[in-house]
């Protein structure tokens, strides 16, 4: 059954896309979220950022035996992750790098929804050695194909550029640096969160549906 979001703030899921032990993700995600929480329209209650942790969901692998297009989701961890998604206005999707590519958690949550995404904007962050742009050159054509507004430039964080490695390990592999971002890096998240509120507004969020099931 779906029903009319009611109104209030617009609500923007923080994605983060890695269920890795160690991962940076967190990290990353937290201080977008920081960023955000400085956005004239956050400080005047018109939005709110909402961290939403793959790792949390803890979905199998896809095992619901109708595609999701058709809605009829037969199992309870489905119908939380469409629950968590549906309440959504828009999404930023943090994503690291993995062989050139998202991590495979990332793609199996997406294709567990369909209507959750249809309609709704999307902004991409990558951050990997390179900044991960080949993460995003993936993640944007399957956002695409579910349906959603994808913005057409992405932000990349570089392990070396935008990480404070001071007292770290270099040569220990799970060490975790401290995210240090580099000039203008706050002014792009801004800039995003600017053009996600102002997508959302121009395609009418109540006429989004909220799906529920």
């Amino acid at each position: 059954m779906n029903s009319t979001r009611q109104h209030g703030p617009i609500k923007v899921g923080l994605v983060v896309g890695s269920s890795r032990p160690g991962r940076r993700g967190p990290t990353v995600a937290g201080w977008v979220a920081d960023t955000a929480a400085g956005h004239p329209a956050a400080r005047a209650g018109e939005v709110t950022v909402e961290l939403v942790d793959l790792a949390e969901q803890r979905l199998p692998l896809l095992d619901e035996p109708v595609p999701a297009r058709f809605g009829d989701y037969r199992h309870e961890h489905t119908r939380r992750w469409s629950t968590v998604a549906a309440a959504c206005d828009a999404f930023v999707f943090v994503t690291p790098e993995y062989n050139s590519s998202i991590p495979a958690v990332l793609k199996n949550a997406i294709d567990y929804l369909d209507a959750e995404w249809r309609g709704k904007p999307a902004g991409v962050l990558t951050y990997g050695v390179r900044g991960g742009g080949r993460a995003a050159e993936h993640l944007r054509p399957i956002l695409a194909e579910v349906g959603m507004a994808v913005l057409p430039d992405h932000v990349e964080l570089g392990l070396f550029t935008d990480f404070d490695w001071s007292g770290a390990d270099r040569s220990d592999p799970t060490a975790e640096g401290r995210i240090a971002p580099g000039d203008g890096r706050a002014e792009v998240i801004t800039a995003m969160l600017t053009e996600l509120l102002a997508a959302v507004r121009t395609a009418g969020r109540d006429a989004v549906p909220a799906v529920g099931r």
